[in-house]
Order: C-alpha cells, then sequence, then structure tokens
C-alpha cells in the first residue's frame, strides 16, 4: 500500500485533491498542514483542514509559525515544503502536492520573467507527486461543485503584492488549447532535462581523477570545453548549491587560477587548484 502526505492548504485545489485520493483505497493517506501566519485568519484554515482529515478519518499533521505578511513568497514557501518533507520523513511516505496545470504554466511563466535558464522550463521535476497537472483549474472548480465540496479562500490570492499573482492575471487570456499546447511542451522539457542530466553525469565521472575522499577534476575539460557545458558539469559536481553567477565566476577560476590558488566559490564550497586538476572541499 503506497503511503503518501498530502499538502491541504484548505483551498479548492488541495481539497478536490483529497477528495480524489481518498476514494483510493489501496493508499494509506496522511494530511499534512502548514500555518504560514501571514494572515489573521489562518488559524481558522488550519480548523478547516483538521475537520476534514476528521471526516476522511486521517492523520492530521499541522505547524503554525508567525512569519508576518512582510515575508517574501520564497521564504514561505521554503518554510512550507521544510516542514511537509519532514511530514513525509517522519511517515515514511511520500509527498503530494495539488499543484494543477494553470500552476505549472504560472511557474514556468515566472521562472522565464527572473531571467532563470533553460532548466525554468522543466518546472515542478521532482521527487513530489503532483496528480493534478492534468486538470485546469476550471476543471478543478467544476468538479469541486458538482461533488459539492466545500473550500476557504485565501484572501493573499488577490493582492498584486505577490508575483505569482501577477502573473495569473496575465496568463487568463489564454485558452485552454493554448495551455495543452505548453503542458504538452513541458512534458517534453522534462524528458529532455533528464537526458541532459544523464549525459552531463557521464561528462562529469570521465573527467574526474580519484584521490581518496576529496573529489578532484580535470581542468583541461573545463577549459576547452563550451560554456554552457561546462556550466551544466559544475551544477552538478556542486549538487545544484551554486547560483548561474557564482557558477561562472568558479568556472572563470578554474581556467585562470595558478597551482595552490584556493578560490571560495560560495555556499561553503573551496576549490583547490593544481596546474591540471581541481579538487572541490566543503567548509564544516
Amino acid at each position: 500500500m503506497d503511503k503518501l502526505v498530502l499538502a491541504v492548504s484548505g483551498g479548492v485545489d488541495s481539497v478536490v485533491l483529497l477528495d480524489i485520493l481518498s476514494k483510493h483505497s489501496d493508499l494509506e493517506l496522511i494530511v499534512a498542514h502548514f500555518d504560514h501566519g501571514i494572515r489573521d485568519d489562518s488559524a481558522d484554515d488550519a480548523e478547516f483542514v483538521a475537520g476534514l482529515a476528521k471526516k476522511h478519518n486521517l492523520p492530521f499533521e499541522t505547524k503554525r509559525e508567525e512569519l508576518g505578511n512582510k515575508v517574501s513568497e520564497e521564504t514561505a514557501r521554503d518554510r512550507r515544503y521544510e516542514f511537509l518533507r519532514g511530514v513525509a520523513s517522519k511517515y515514511d511516505a511520500k509527498l503530494v502536492t495539488a499543484h494543477h496545470a494553470d500552476d505549472v504554466i504560472e511557474t514556468i511563466a515566472i521562472n522565464l520573467s527572473r531571467g532563470t535558464g533553460w532548466r525554468g522550463l522543466s518546472a515542478m521535476d521532482s521527487d513530489i507527486i503532483r496528480p493534478l497537472t492534468d486538470m485546469t483549474k476550471l476543471e478543478i472548480m467544476d468538479y469541486a461543485k458538482k461533488n459539492k465540496l466545500t473550500w476557504r479562500d485565501d484572501s493573499t490570492n488577490a493582492s498584486d503584492d505577490y508575483l505569482r499573482n501577477r502573473i495569473r492575471r496575465c496568463l487568463e487570456k489564454l485558452d485552454d488549447d493554448s495551455k495543452r499546447q505548453l503542458l504538452g511542451l513541458w512534458a517534453e522539457q522534462k524528458n529532455l532535462k533528464k537526458e541532459i542530466d544523464k549525459e552531463v553525469q557521464q561528462l562529469v565521472i570521465e573527467n574526474r581523477i580519484s584521490d581518496g575522499v576529496v573529489a578532484s577534476y580535470n581542468r583541461y575539460f573545463f577549459t576547452h570545453v563550451d560554456e554552457t557545458s561546462a556550466m551544466e558539469c559544475l551544477r552538478q559536481i556542486f549538487g545544484a548549491l551554486l547560483t548561474r553567477p557564482q557558477m561562472a565566476k568558479a568556472l572563470h577560476a578554474i581556467k585562470t587560477s595558478r597551482p595552490r590558488k584556493v578560490f571560495h566559490a560560495g555556499n561553503g564550497i573551496l576549490l583547490n587548484f593544481t596546474s591540471r586538476n581541481f579538487k572541490v572541499e566543503l567548509l564544516k
């Protein structure tokens, strides 16, 4: 029996997710709710979700933090996922969220607006299960009304203080055919990402020199390969811990630094150079 932790905010998307999955007797479900403490009435959401869990006779996990209404979207998301992943680890379960087709398109648009690389086009490609990505927001609303579900509306969804809300309004004019085409491209991009990651991993292995515990890599390779490939290899080596500007500086150091030079790449990553190779170390 699959064990799943459902991220339930109390909004219509997650309420529909819970209703759909609760009809599968072969699933063991745990309801998880994170209260950011951003809105004055957010405690009511937690109480509402607790009632849903009780109605379905499911375990309920919740946590409240006083993040305040000035918290950034990124910080709020990070704190939420830290809690959700903690619950999934506790139950040795997989994490499930209610992201739908419109969420995918919005996330891609946000990534593009922030100038992210090609990986921004393969948004939401992770270990998290998202079973509603083939449903549009309209289809979710239709399901909720047809099944006479009740939910709570988040007042912050109407605020222009949040980038996602502004992007959402810009994308409202897209018709369903356009959305389906974009989702098809998204699926292709995710498959392409898997193939690229496989090739990059092989390149990194081929240019790694075995030297005890600390990994060493061939400087000659990074000096002569094209910049895009070099950056992808560094991303693999650094475990995606550095930003693109940080990796660009690290690449420049790999190409130009003299032997015995130590370069602080950022986020606790050090590069130690010999004439031919460089070692990657993590500060503890």
